[in-house]
């Protein structure tokens, strides 16, 4: 009976995303995930209408729509000089355009939809404390090597164990995450927190020489979600350190104080440095595959990567649910997805490099260029990702 079931290394939102979508194609799914309990650290993350409408295929449409914040515009600031360079309308139109809405959400909310409902599936098992270190497979099935010594078997090894994946260590031994030397502290404040001439309903980034502040409402308008970023050339990798709010400040004392209050109102920030990596294209090794972040790691500026890890899921699950052999079904679903997610990777290191932190005249052509843009051509420059469902490769 274990050959039948399908192993998935890591229980974030990508692994419970994908075991969410195979258990509703009457899989049933193993989750190892390494830590003792399931959660998701960090804070808020923004949701593209690619996200809704993975949501609605993994049957967790109204769950999420519940818990999100439906804001009004994406909006583009100058950090310099305060003014709105642009902004991009969210509104029905928007809607109609692009088949959903707009919205943001905490993290962990986000991750507990997920986690209730692949606990209220009878094909879905959860457990903690189960570190995949590696795998083995011989053609008929493929084992999952835990940190303690024991083995898990099944049909198939989603590896959707993050940026370290170990599954992709042992796959592609491509050795360590490129660091982007762009340093992230973030934050979450009470809403009367937020300096009253801010609390727009909208995702907002401040845009500045070598840095960008972002922030935007959660948790239905109890707190805004606070993410500024310092391009310090930082040379290794950090995740979730505790950092002072002046050691925060010092990559933004050159921005306009209207942007720069925001750091002020910051508690218990914490530092990530940045890491991605270069796409790949190959994400499978017989029976097993990866997912998400372990196989296509992004930097944040698109605001994409748990809607790729979703589309992911939506795209494995999809195949699997039209039958035939584990292996074939694995290469088509990497084939499938991979230029999209490549696409996505390289552009979002571009508009970190090249849209957010530029000076000068590289500024001021960026102000001007994205501030003569009417809604109907942001729409058009934007429909190849959000009108996405990761039931096809569209790139």
């Amino acid at each position: 009976m274990s050959a039948e079931r399908i192993l998935i290394a890591g229980g974030g939102i990508g692994g419970l995303a994908a075991a969410l979508g195979l258990a509703r194609q009457g899989r049933r799914v193993l989750v190892l995930e390494k830590a003792a309990q399931l959660g998701e650290i960090g804070a808020g993350i923004q949701l593209g209408p690619n996200a809704f409408h993975a949501f609605d295929y993994l049957g967790v449409g109204d769950a999420a729509r519940a818990l999100a914040v439906y804001i009004d515009n994406l909006r583009l600031m100058d950090a310099i000089t305060g003014v709105e360079i642009t902004r991009i309308p969210l509104d029905d139109p928007f809607r109609a355009r692009m088949g959903n809405p707009y919205a943001v959400v905490h993290r962990g909310d986000l991750h507990g939809v997920f986690l209730r409902a692949c606990q209220d599936s009878p094909l879905v098992e959860l457990r903690t404390s189960s570190a995949v270190v590696g795998y083995e497979q011989d053609g008929t099935s493929a084992t999952a090597l835990l940190q303690d010594g024991t083995r898990e078997t099944g049909a198939a090894l989603i590896g959707a164990d993050g940026l370290w994946s170990k599954v992709r260590a042992q796959m592609l031994d491509d050795g360590p995450p490129r660091v982007s030397g762009h340093t992230t502290y973030r934050s979450v404040i009470p809403v009367e927190d937020m300096p009253e001439e801010l609390r727009w309903n909208a995702a907002t980034l401040w845009a500045g020489p070598k840095c960008h502040i972002v922030h935007y409402p959660l948790q239905g308008w109890r707190s805004f979600n606070l993410v500024v970023t310092y391009h310090n050339d930082a040379p290794d990798p950090v995740a979730g350190m505790p950092v002072t709010a002046d050691e925060v400040r010092k990559g933004f004392e050159h921005v306009s104080p209207v942007a720069r209050q925001v750091i002020d109102k910051g508690q218990d920030w914490k530092l990530w440095v940045l890491c991605d990596r270069d796409p790949v294209m190959t994400w499978t090794e017989g029976r097993v595959a990866l997912l998400g972040d372990a196989a296509h790691p992004m930097l944040q500026y698109f605001a994409q990567g748990a809607c790729m890890a979703m589309e992911d899921a939506v795209r494995l699950s999809a195949l699997v649910g039209e039958g035939g052999e584990i292996e074939t079904l694995l290469r088509r679903y990497q084939d499938s997805r991979r230029l999209r997610t490549a696409r996505v990777q390289l552009q979002s290191r571009e508009i970190g490099e090249h849209i957010y932190h530029p000076d000068g005249a590289h500024a001021a052509l960026r102000n001007a260029m994205m501030s003569a843009k009417t809604p109907e051509e942001w729409y058009d420059s934007i429909e190849w990702l959000y009108g996405g469902t990761g039931l096809t490769g569209a790139v």
